[in-house]
């Protein structure tokens, strides 16, 4: 995995600010596994490692919060989040159920549009590129693409505002699954789950797209976190 860049190495990122570095630098730690699900963030420890000061920090832990990343509790600071194995489930379960119902919609009258189409293709292309290159953080981000396309192929807005924070929440999640899956499993396998689902929906058949949805394995390597509540 390629290493993250330090905060103060400002000359080759150009105008990128202090709060975008500290948050590509923590989403990797957390999507990466290096920060756990629960594991408490000092803000203290952070701007000393990080080498920056607490105010672009806590802006960047306030964003990660909206990705659905960290929690800020009530008098006892931040961590990085964490569900129960019942949030899991359910997460998981509402994910299914929406993706269906967006290919209800975008199947409805044969194959999507050719733009919407192309936008999941591209998605398709990002998690092979990802894949192939081995990037943790690059996996995390197409794949979250990836299911925002297959959602988007129904064209439908509101559908889309609700499933976003769905996928926000179960990112690390996904991620987890991911990492789990290459230990026993050829690093290719998922990019070509994703692979498969798209040649599924672009054929326009509705059963196949279906098909390829419930083999898509979204938590097939989360046993240990769904074993108890």
């Amino acid at each position: 995995m390629t290493a993250q860049p330090e905060l103060t190495d400002l000359g080759a990122l150009g105008a990128r600010s202090l709060v975008e570095l500290a948050v590509v630098r923590l989403r990797a730690e957390i999507l990466s596994g290096s920060l756990a699900p629960g594991e408490r963030l000092v803000e203290e420890q952070l701007t000393r490692r990080f080498g920056t000061s607490r105010a672009p920090l806590r802006e960047a832990l306030r964003l990660l919060g909206q990705q659905g990343l960290v929690e800020h509790l009530p008098r006892r600071g931040v961590r990085v989040a964490s569900l129960s194995a019942r949030d899991i489930d359910e997460l998981f379960g509402l994910r299914d159920v929406l993706e269906r119902f967006a290919v209800d919609l975008a199947l409805g009258d044969g194959p999507p549009p050719a733009e919407r189409l192309a936008v999941l293709e591209r998605a398709t292309e990002k998690v092979e590129r990802a894949t192939a290159a081995g990037e943790t953080l690059d996996q995390a981000e197409a794949h979250r693409e990836f299911h925002l396309a297959l959602v988007g192929l129904a064209g439908h807005q509101h559908l889309l505002r609700v499933y976003e924070p769905v996928i926000l929440q179960l990112q690390l999640y996904m991620a987890t699954n991911m990492r789990r899956e290459a230990e026993v499993r050829p690093a290719s396998s998922g990019a070509q789950r994703h692979r498969r689902l798209y040649e599924a929906v672009a054929s326009g058949d509705r059963a196949s797209v279906l098909d390829a949805l419930g083999a898509h394995g979204a938590r097939a390597y989360l046993t240990p976190e769904l074993e108890a509540d």
